[in-house]
C-alpha cells in the first residue's frame, strides 16, 4: 500500500474527530496507529478511547503549555523543545512499524513557530513506503499543503461558542 498524506484544516469543528475516525478505521483493519497531539493534553473523550484500542499508541507532551497567546517566552522555548521531541518520538514509532501517523494540531504548532515546518516537510518527503500521515490544524502553510494528497477543509458556518456557549465534554472535547 502506498502511504499518502491527509490534511484536515479549516476554522470549523471536526479536524481531530476526523483524524480519530480514520485512526479507528485503520486500527480496525489491523494497521498500527501512532496518534500524537500538539497543544493538547490527551484528556479528551476520543483520545481516552483511542488509548484502549489494540495497536494504537497515543503520544502527548508531559507538559502542556496551553494557549499560545498566554505563553511566556520561556514557555514557548520549552514548547519548541517538547514539540521537537514529540515529533521525533512519533516519527520514530511510525517508521518502526508503518501504518498510520496522526500529527494532531501540528499545523498550529508550525504556524506559531513551535515546530519546524521545514523539518516536518523533510520528514514527509522521506517517509517510509506505506506510512499514511494525517496533519491537522488551521491555515496550513503552503510547504505542507503542496505535499498533501487529500485536503479536507472544515468550514464553520455557525458555532455555539459565538453565542457564549463554552466547549462541552463529550461534544467539543
Amino acid at each position: 500500500m502506498e502511504g499518502l498524506i491527509h490534511l484536515y484544516c479549516g476554522d470549523g469543528k471536526g479536524k481531530t474527530t476526523a483524524a480519530v475516525g480514520l485512526s479507528v478505521r485503520a486500527a480496525g483493519a489491523g494497521l498500527p496507529v501512532v496518534f500524537a497531539q500538539f497543544f493538547k493534553n490527551g484528556s479528551s473523550g476520543e483520545i481516552s478511547l483511542l488509548r484502549q484500542l489494540p495497536g494504537v499508541r497515543v503520544l502527548v507532551c508531559a507538559q502542556n503549555p496551553g494557549r499560545f497567546s498566554r505563553m511566556t517566552e520561556d514557555q514557548r522555548s520549552q514548547a519548541r523543545e517538547n514539540y521537537a521531541a514529540l515529533l521525533e518520538s512519533a516519527w520514530q514509532a511510525a517508521r518502526e512499524n508503518p501504518g498510520l501517523l496522526v500529527l494532531d494540531e501540528c499545523i498550529s504548532a508550525c504556524n506559531h513557530g513551535l515546530l519546524d515546518t521545514e523539518k516536518l516537510a523533510a520528514l514527509l518527503d522521506s517517509r517510509p513506503a506505506g506510512l499514511e500521515v494525517v496533519l491537522t490544524g488551521r491555515n496550513p502553510p503552503a510547504l505542507l499543503a503542496h505535499r498533501a494528497d487529500y485536503i479536507t477543509e472544515m468550514r464553520k458556518l455557525r458555532h455555539p461558542f459565538d453565542q457564549g456557549i463554552r466547549a462541552r465534554r463529550g461534544i467539543e472535547f
